[in-house]
C-alpha cells in the first residue's frame, strides 16, 4: 500500500464534504471530544492498516490461496494520544507475527500532529510541566506524561548535530557575531551562560543563522575553534565580519580568515561608552557621538572625535580613549557608501533575532542542561528563519560595491 498518496484536489475535497452534507450529518459537533473528526480519523488508520495486511499477505480478505502460509489472525486493540483525545484502534494481525504496519509502526503511542504541537510549545519556551497542562486542556481525555514530551524534545536534538554541522556556502559577504545570557543548571546551581550566534548574509542578501556557541567564557581560543569549524564546514572567505568588542575575537579572525575587514559594532560602542555616563548628560553625549560615526569622511571622523575628547575628557576620559584604542575597526565602514554604512556598522540584524529569543528564553527561569538551551533556541530560530525570504535592504547596491572593490574573492 502506499502510504505516500496525494492529498485530494479540490474537486475531491468538495465531492467529500457534499457527501457529507448530503448524508445529514450533525458537522455542528465534529470538532467535540466523540466526534466526526475523532471517528474519521479512527476509521481512516483502520482502513490503511487492513490495506497495508492485504498488500503484506498478497491477497484481500475472505481471498485467501492455500498456497499461502500466512493468514489474517484476528486484531488487536491499540491506543494512540492524539489531538482528539485517547483514540482506540484495532491493528490487523497475521498467524506468522510478520506483519509491521507503516502508517501506525509498532510500539508507536501517539499520532504525529501531537508531537509537532509539542514541539511547537516547546519552542516558544514553555517548561514540560507547562507543556503538560497546556495539552490536557487542549485535547480533553488525553494523558501526556512529563516523560513522553521530553522524549519528543530530546528527539530534536539529531536534527540540532545535523544542523549545527551542516555544509555551508562558500562565502558570505558579512556575517555578524552576537550573543545573548541564558541561565542554565549546573553542578546543583544556576549559573549564567552566553550563548554566541553567526549570522551570515549570503550573496543574495538572504540571512542566515550559521552557527551557535556556548560557554561560560570567551577568548582567543574559544573564537579560533568556532571560526575554524565554520572553515571546515565549507565557510572559506567572508568579506566583513561586524561584531561586538568580543574578547579573542580580532585574533581568531586575523588567523582563520585574514582578509576579513573586522567591523566593531557602532550601537555597541556607544552602549559601552554610556554605560557610566550620567543621566543629565547621556543625550548630549549621545549626540557629540553621533557626530563621529555621522562624518561624511574618516577625516572628519577623527576631527569630531579630537573634538568630542577636548569637550568631555575632564567628566568621562574612558569614552574617547576606547574610540582611539579601536580606531581601526571602528572606522572601516567609511570606505562604503553612505547608503550602505548601516548595513556594516551595526549588528542590527542580529539583535533583532537575539531580541526574539530573549522573548522565549526569558519564560523559563533557568535551563536544565546546555542541550536544553540548544534545542529550545533551535526549534525557536527554524520558526523565525521562515521569513527571512526578502534580501536586505540596499542589498543591489551593496553587492554592486562589493564585487569592485573584493574583486577576485567574489
Amino acid at each position: 500500500m502506499d502510504t505516500n498518496k496525494k492529498l485530494l484536489n479540490k474537486s475531491e475535497l468538495d465531492k467529500l464534504i457534499t457527501g457529507l452534507l448530503d448524508s445529514g450529518i450533525n458537522l455542528s459537533s465534529a470538532l467535540d471530544k466523540d466526534g466526526l473528526l475523532k471517528q474519521l480519523t479512527k476509521g481512516i488508520l483502520e482502513r490503511a492498516l487492513q490495506g497495508e495486511m492485504t498488500e503484506h499477505l498478497g491477497y484481500d480478505r475472505y481471498e485467501r490461496d492455500g498456497s499461502v502460509s500466512n493468514a489474517r489472525n484476528g486484531s488487536s486493540s491499540k491506543v494512540l494520544k492524539s489531538e482528539h483525545g485517547n483514540l482506540e484502534i484495532e491493528v490487523p494481525r497475521d498467524r506468522n507475527g510478520e506483519f509491521n504496519p507503516l502508517i501506525v509502526p509498532k510500539r508507536q503511542t501517539r499520532i504525529n500532529g501531537l508531537d509537532d504541537k509539542i514541539i511547537s510549545l516547546y519552542a516558544k519556551g514553555m517548561s514540560v510541566a507547562d507543556i503538560k497542562l497546556q495539552l490536557e486542556e487542549l485535547y480533553d481525555g488525553v494523558d501526556i506524561s512529563t516523560g513522553l514530551i521530553s522524549k519528543v524534545t530530546e528527539e530534536v536534538m539529531e536534527e540540532v548535530k545535523g544542523w549545527q554541522n551542516r555544509p555551508l556556502d562558500k562565502i558570505y559577504p558579512i556575517v555578524y557575531f552576537d550573543c545573548l545570557v541564558v541561565k542554565v543548571r549546573q553542578d546543583k546551581q544556576v549559573i549564567n551562560k552566553a550563548v554566541y550566534i553567526a549570522l551570515g548574509v549570503d550573496m543574495n542578501g538572504i540571512k542566515d543563522i550559521l552557527g551557535m556557541w556556548i560557554s561560560e567564557n570567551e577568548g582567543a581560543k574559544f573564537w579560533l575553534s568556532n571560526l575554524t569549524e565554520l572553515k571546515n564546514r565549507g565557510l572559506q572567505d567572508v568579506l566583513i565580519a561586524c561584531t561586538d568588542n568580543l574578547s579573542g575575537m580580532n585574533e581568531a579572525i586575523n588567523t582563520v580568515y585574514p582578509k576579513t575587514e573586522h567591523q566593531l559594532c557602532i550601537v555597541h560602542q556607544i552602549r559601552n561608552s554610556c554605560k557610566y555616563v550620567s543621566y543629565k548628560d547621556r543625550k548630549k553625549v549621545c549626540a557629540d557621538l553621533k557626530n563621529i560615526y555621522g562624518a561624511s569622511t574618516i577625516d572628519s571622523a577623527l576631527t569630531e572625535l579630537d573634538s568630542f575628547a577636548k569637550k568631555w575628557d575632564s567628566q568621562y576620559p574612558y569614552i574617547a580613549k576606547s574610540w582611539y584604542n579601536n580606531w581601526d575597526n571602528l572606522a572601516i565602514f567609511f570606505d562604503y557608501p553612505e547608503e550602505i554604512r548601516k548595513i556594516i556598522y551595526t549588528t542590527n540584524a542580529i539583535e533583532s533575532l537575539n531580541n526574539q529569543l530573549r522573548k522565549v528564553t526569558k519564560n523559563k527561569r533557568s535551563f536544565p542542561t546546555d542541550e536544553a538551551v540548544f534545542k529550545t533556541l533551535y526549534l525557536a530560530i527554524t520558526y523565525i528563519a521562515k521569513k527571512w525570504t526578502m534580501p536586505l535592504q540596499n542589498w543591489g547596491y551593496a553587492m554592486g560595491h562589493f564585487m569592485i572593490k573584493f574583486e577576485g574573492r567574489i
